[in-house]
């Protein structure tokens, strides 16, 4: 699986140390072009446009910057002393724009917009340093920039830190202030984990509002294209705890979609305590996110763990104008992972809230076998019925939370899936519920809601877990000989919901 080779380069590149304003510079500076009116419905028109003409692939930089190694791209870099507006104090925002090459074989166009005019950032590889180990490469005017980075003013004032990086195909990262980098968000999907392949929208263009003067907002345009359809893109992005952007898009469909996803979030999941005997490894869990949430349209709350599957797996979740689903990131301590490098503990979640009725459709979650965590295996999206049709013009709107799930859902919450062999036959699972005002100190008031779809399962048994203070639901089941198992379990309490639902799908 190659969908996480885009995006392994920014582990490094999006790793660079914050950068204040104010310090002289003799570097160039990022030096832009000639202005032009601009007004947000030209994007779109470009766009309808766009998808009126049969698709032209992008152009790609020269052959030989494609075939560096990782250690050489990562041996060049962008001075951030280079920053679009780095010695302007007024300006809450400083923009950084990444290299071509690699995993990065079209260039992208970049502007600035600013009183109702755009100006084109022009290429210059003098705004990068490099190393001595950087090959000696041919530029040409095929070259352009990969990619944009943003960084404001987080959490020390003058010390601008990133928070977001739009980079490669139509991917796109951002944290909340003090998280680091995990989970990743897509424009759109097309037909992901499809027989014939899947199809990798691009974001051609994008055109960078400038901010006003304290303001935590800044508002990002993005053209994007693919053989099946184009799309106007706007984000608007506000920083903070979690961050928050509102998407706005308008897709125009060369031909039928039958297998779109919207709102495609990418993430992975390689192990924890409901597969930890398959890896042989010093950490208790490895995974940026660890869990399904969906609220759906009956406003149910639902919590599905992932899995890290022998072969594919394909699960939908049937539903009508969804509240909201995300991938989430319930693992907060360190001695959850105990990785000092990748401090999995402050991955975020990612939350995705409709803005308006999406109608008829399902949340699709994909998991894809991994032996090792370099790989995005964990994709899900919304999966509109009827997919989008060819000629008609398809407006969305969602909200993307990058942050914790505290606020998205309703009942005691799940806060970790265990699963092991019994000590004699059979298997033992054991839900840990979170504490709360609602859970009664005499549990045997508590109903156990335990469904299985195969195989035979006990009644369980509800217990207090004293480092937790919530209850732990633990049921025996016998698989016989299913193959899959699908597994429902909640907590009740006089006849109505106290908990979440817990969905799992078992597989030897």
């Amino acid at each position: 699986m190659l969908r996480r080779d885009a995006l392994t380069g920014l582990m490094a590149l999006a790793a660079s140390p914050a950068i204040g304003h104010g310090v002289p510079t003799s570097e160039p500076g990022l030096q832009l072009g000639d202005a032009t009116p601009f007004d947000p419905a030209s994007i779109i028109e470009k766009a309808r446009a766009l998808a009126a003409e049969p698709y032209s692939e992008p152009a790609r930089i020269p052959v030989e910057w494609t075939e560096i190694s990782y250690d050489d791209y990562v041996s060049i870099w962008f001075d951030g002393r280079n920053a679009l507006w780095h010695d302007d104090a007024d300006t809450p925002l400083k923009v950084d724009v990444f290299a071509p090459g690699l995993y990065y074989p079209h260039p992208v166009d970049i502007a600035v917009v600013e009183g109702g005019r755009a100006r084109p950032i022009a290429f210059d590889m003098a705004v990068f340093d490099k190393t001595d180990k950087f090959p000696d490469l041919p530029i040409d005017d095929t070259l352009g920039y990969s990619g944009l980075r943003l960084r404001a003013e987080l959490q020390t004032p003058g010390i601008h830190t990133e928070f977001a990086v739009f980079q490669g195909a139509s991917y796109f990262r951002a944290i909340g202030t003090g998280d680091i980098y995990g989970i990743s968000a897509r424009g759109l999907a097309i037909d992901t984990a499809e027989p014939d392949g899947e199809e990798f929208p691009q974001f051609r263009a994008f055109w960078v509002e400038r901010p006003l003067p304290g303001s935590a907002t800044v508002v990002l345009h993005a053209l994007l294209d693919s053989p099946s359809c184009s799309g106007a893109y706007r984000f608007t992005i506000t920083h903070g705890q979690p961050l928050v952007m509102t998407v706005e898009a308008t897709i125009f469909p060369r031909a039928d979609m039958t297998h779109v996803g919207i709102g495609p979030l990418t993430s992975m999941f390689q192990f924890d305590e409901t597969n930890r005997d398959r890896f042989s490894d010093f950490r208790p869990a490895v995974h940026d996110s660890d869990g399904l949430l969906i609220r759906n349209g009956a406003d149910e709350t639902i919590w599905r763990p992932l899995a890290n599957p022998k072969t594919l797996q394909i699960s939908a979740f049937r539903d009508e104008n969804p509240k909201g689903f995300g991938l989430m990131q319930r693992a907060r301590a360190f001695g959850d992972f105990a990785d000092l490098f990748a401090l999995y503990h402050r991955r975020p979640g990612l939350w995705v809230e409709p803005g308006e009725g999406w109608g008829q459709g399902a949340v699709t979650l994909i998991e894809i076998p991994t032996d090792t965590e370099i790989y995005d295996n964990i994709v899900a999206y919304w999966r509109p019925d009827g997919g989008l049709t060819a000629g008609q013009e398809h407006k969305m709107t969602y909200r993307l939370v990058w942050g914790d799930d505290s606020a998205f859902g309703a009942g005691l919450r799940v806060l970790n899936t265990r699963i092991g062999n019994a000590f004699e036959t059979g298997v033992i699972v054991a839900i840990d519920f979170e504490d709360g005002p609602g859970l009664p100190e005499d549990l045997d008031r508590v109903e156990r809601l335990i469904r299985a779809s195969a195989g035979e399962v006990d009644a369980g048994i509800l217990q207090r877990n004293p480092e937790t203070g919530g209850a732990r639901l633990a049921f025996k089941f016998i698989p016989g000989d299913a193959e899959l198992i699908e597994f429902r379990a909640q907590l009740r309490l006089d006849g109505a919901p106290l908990s979440e639902t817990w969905l799992y799908r078992w597989t030897p």
